[in-house]
């Protein structure tokens, strides 16, 4: 056989036995099923505000709670750990909203910016541990593009008590 042949032949079989690696990865819908979760729909924003803003690419996502059924103080009422239960709560809620206003989780590239609140005692220094738990939830649904900047911060009293909130930007098709 000619060299230049094999060659061609080599590189075809390579590229054959790498396709497994380009095999498309779950969406992020597939993802929210394959994890038994199901997102609710929002309601409508209270006051003279929108629930998220699309300019461009860009999705700007307002603040969104946890509606965590326990109220309270991250490291005073509640332990880090529920704060981290009530952070994922606020994501979910927060990928509800980002769902009613795209019509689908696939239509986002890439979690962009996150800034997460965190209600606690003055002293606390642990935000940024629950936030994580936001975080997490990002990268569950989104792989790799759920990996954003983000700022998490302690404040002194959240809507309703509630133990955190956040916001976000999204890149979006």
């Amino acid at each position: 056989m000619h060299a230049a042949a094999r060659i061609a032949i080599g590189a075809f079989t390579g590229l054959i036995l790498c396709g497994s690696a380009f095999a498309q990865s779950p969406t992020p819908e597939e993802r929210l099923k394959q994890a038994g979760i199901t997102l609710r729909t929002p309601g409508a924003p209270p006051a003279n505000r929108a629930n998220a803003v699309r300019t461009g690419n860009l999705l700007f996502v307002s603040g969104h709670t946890s509606q965590f059924a326990t109220k309270g103080k991250v490291g005073a009422q509640l332990t880090v750990e529920q704060g981290q239960q009530a952070a994922r709560q606020s994501g979910l809620n927060l990928l509800a909203t980002v769902r009613a206003s795209l019509g689908s989780l696939d239509k986002v590239k890439r979690v962009v910016k996150v800034l997460g609140m965190v209600n606690a005692p003055e002293g606390f220094t642990d935000p940024p541990k629950v936030i994580d738990g936001f975080s997490d939830l990002m990268v569950e649904i989104f792989g790799d593009a759920g990996r954003s900047a983000r700022s998490a911060v302690g404040v002194q009293s959240l809507p309703g008590n509630d133990p955190v909130e956040v916001e976000a930007i999204f890149e979006v098709e």
